[in-house]
């Protein structure tokens, strides 16, 4: 059987080597037709600690690396918006207390 690849977004990157990745869908209710937002949390190892808060990564099936994680880093398919612009300003900061 072959091992499950998704597509997710971290949203911790607290732990060494561990990334908390949300993947959202939406489900059609059985009754009433709606769409309702649905979300399955997936710890990941990540060895060299590539990844950061608020990007996009590929996953992939694998052993138990410990009690809860069974995932592992494949890529990194977005970096986060945010810090990118994070670093700009703070080189904007330090180019401006260097202007001083």
């Amino acid at each position: 059987m072959p091992k499950k690849v998704l597509i997710g977004v971290v949203t911790s990157d607290k732990m060494p080597k561990t990334r908390r990745v949300e993947i959202t869908r939406l489900v059609k209710h059985p009754r009433y037709g709606k769409y309702i937002r649905r979300r399955t949390v997936c710890y990941v190892h990540d060895e060299n600690n590539e990844s950061h808060l608020g990007d996009r990564v590929e996953i992939i099936e694998s052993r138990p690396y410990s009690r809860t994680k069974r995932w592992l880093l494949v890529r990194v398919v977005e970096r986060s918006r945010e810090l990118k612009l994070e670093k700009k300003q703070e080189g904007s900061s330090a180019a401006a207390s260097e202007q001083e």
